[in-house]
């Protein structure tokens, strides 16, 4: 029976991609390549930035660093905004926190972007806890940001208890890395396949679909 919920923030709480693609783009126009389409460009919602733009394009470390100055100067002027959070997250967490469900939140996003969105939205009350990586640590891991969440949680010795959600595969295999199990979820930027090749435990396809799992889980 799970007692801590850790969900990811881009695909899982909010639909972040508008903003997050143009800011790719963005950095990729300023750096002389070029962009592909907003849709190609999704697969940097959910991982690691520097890493993905080393992955993805090809680059060196010193370009990809390049990338990721760009990238923010424009997602923390803009792109920040251009989202919403999905239909129906905050009524379920309001439900999940009334249940006593221990809720936080994971994100490999800078953390003080993490809490700015999550304050823009009036979304920060439903968490005890708020984690995302640290910008001094540029290749700190989704892991890594889990393990930090937990242990704020005091769960860092009852992780049976405790259960990651995702919509991408980095989510999977942080919370498997972290030895906690997942829930992927499809309304975001990951397929079914994708979760379940990374080793989901479940995979939902809707808010409501996450809701009733987890109330049944309780």
């Amino acid at each position: 029976m799970y007692q801590a919920l850790l969900f990811d923030l881009d695909g899982t709480l909010t639909a972040s991609g508008e903003g997050i693609t143009k800011s790719v783009r963005y950095a990729l126009e300023k750096l002389g390549r070029k962009a592909p389409s907003l849709e190609e460009l999704e697969v940097f919602v959910g991982p690691p930035l520097l890493g993905q733009f080393m992955a993805y394009c090809g680059m060196s470390e010193e370009e990809a660093n390049l990338g990721v100055k760009y990238y923010r100067e424009r997602y923390n002027q803009t792109g920040l905004y251009e989202n919403r959070p999905y239909d129906g997250i905050k009524e379920l967490l309001g439900q999940l926190k009334e249940k006593g469900f221990q809720l936080g939140v994971a994100s490999s996003k800078p953390e003080h972007m993490v809490r700015e969105i999550l304050h823009h939205f009036h979304m920060e009350d439903y968490f005890r806890v708020i984690r995302g990586s640290v910008p001094e640590r540029l290749k700190m891991t989704k892991a890594e940001v889990v393990e930090e969440a937990l242990k704020d949680l005091g769960y860092e010795q009852r992780r049976e208890e405790a259960v990651m959600i995702g919509d991408r595969k980095y989510d999977v295999t942080g919370a498997r890395t972290a030895h906690l199990a997942c829930i992927g979820v499809t309304y975001g930027y990951g397929t079914e396949e994708e979760l379940k090749e990374a080793g989901a435990d479940f995979v939902v396809h809707s808010v409501k679909e996450l809701g009733r799992l987890l109330m049944e889980e309780r």
